[in-house]
């Protein structure tokens, strides 16, 4: 419905693959936000469990996480871009 009705307005293709590729993006750092979080509660769990060992991250481990969700994220969102910012207005509009 929503691709249809961009395409209906007139919305060109490279639009239509830039929301998506956005949207892939926006989940890429959401994922990688939450991993990090994650991590970083992990490392703090396991330093109070084991006082005699030094446990940490390295602090350009937020940045590889995000770059690598990033990347994954955008790879694999060109194709389901592609596909949509190729689809006829009146097949979008009727697909449910």
């Amino acid at each position: 419905g929503e691709i249809g009705l961009l395409k209906a307005l007139g919305a060109p293709r490279r639009q239509i693959m830039g929301l998506f590729l956005s949207e892939a993006a926006l989940l890429s750092l959401t994922g990688a936000a939450a991993g990090c979080l994650l991590a970083y509660g992990s490392i703090r769990l396991l330093a109070a469990f084991y006082p005699a060992y030094l446990i940490g991250l390295a602090p350009w481990s937020p940045v590889i996480a995000v770059g690598v969700a990033l990347t994954t994220g955008i790879v694999f969102g060109v194709l389901p871009a592609r596909r949509a910012a190729r689809l006829e207005p009146a097949l979008a509009l009727s697909r449910r």
